[in-house]
């Protein structure tokens, strides 16, 4: 697994993120999600509210493509990996909390994504290539 930098969390934690997915038949789908956050040095998470087609392309085994960029420092990555769907246990419950407080109604889910790859994005000759 491909390992954050501590730039990379601090971006992940203070710019919007955004998700693509594909569905069976190859069509993306890209959205932004203000839950996601940093678990440890392999893994990001954001809760899955609305279970829509973000949600049912990883039920049908989707990888995911996470992107998150500082538009001041012209900086940013892209995440490769894993989803893995929690619709049980101490992270659904915490994003079930966080979501009952917010006048919201339960979660569909919390995806975790194991990082299997990592790109830059910034301008220049490492653009788009694998660092991690």
């Amino acid at each position: 697994m491909a390992k954050l930098s501590q730039e990379m969390k601090d971006m992940v934690a203070s710019q919007q993120s955004f998700h693509a997915t594909v569905d069976k038949n190859g069509v993306p789908n890209i959205v932004p999600k203000g839950s996601t956050r940093v678990v440890d040095d392999e893994t990001l998470a954001f809760t899955e509210g609305i279970g829509g087609a973000t949600y049912q392309n990883i039920l049908d085994g989707s990888k995911v493509a996470s992107v998150v960029v500082d538009r001041e420092t012209v900086s940013g990555y892209r995440f490769i990996g894993t989803p893995e769907v929690l619709t049980s246990g101490e992270a659904y419950d915490q994003a079930a909390e966080a979501f009952e407080k917010i006048g919201m109604p339960k979660p569909k889910a919390v995806i975790l994504i194991h990082i299997d790859e990592i790109h830059d994005l910034k301008p220049g000759p490492t653009a788009g290539k694998k660092i991690s």
